[in-house]
């Protein structure tokens, strides 16, 4: 795939995971946070199972334990997040929601590209790498206080 269709797509996807904590929220004051993150996460399991199976990919799941524990963290994690964005909503809004988890991943993902976690290379930490989560940092303070 293109670079630039690839920086395309994940931002507009990143753009969708905005709407992600307003509309969790609504669904929150009916049903509660947490029962919120339940409902959100069964939906997306459903549609990705759909997607799976009409895709002719189901075959891939049978290898799914054949890989190390830690692998399978990452729906784990995604609930953490979901349930956290739920809670938190209320208080710094959908853009204090999306700034503080876009200055997260960013700070994180320059840890786990500098030691070469989880099997990517490594890269370097770069004082424009620093300056970037240093701004992004600023960015998310100005936009929740």
């Amino acid at each position: 795939m293109d670079k630039g269709l690839a920086v395309l797509l994940t931002a507009v996807a990143g753009g969708l995971i905005a709407l992600q904590a307003p509309l969790n929220a609504g669904l929150g004051r009916v049903t509660g946070s947490l029962p919120a993150a339940l409902v959100s996460f069964a939906v997306g399991t459903i549609a990705l199972a759909t997607i799976v199976v009409l895709s002719g990919k189901a075959g891939g799941l049978g290898s799914t334990f054949e890989i190390s524990w830690y692998y399978l963290l990452g729906g784990l994690l995604g609930a953490v997040y979901v349930a956290t964005a739920l809670i938190v909503v209320a208080t710094i809004g959908a853009g204090g929601v999306a700034a503080a988890t876009i200055t997260g991943q960013l700070a994180a993902s320059v840890v786990i590209d500098r030691f070469g976690l989880f099997g990517l290379d490594q890269v370097a930490l770069s004082a424009d790498r620093v300056l970037g989560v240093a701004l992004l940092l600023v960015g998310t303070f100005l936009i929740v206080r």
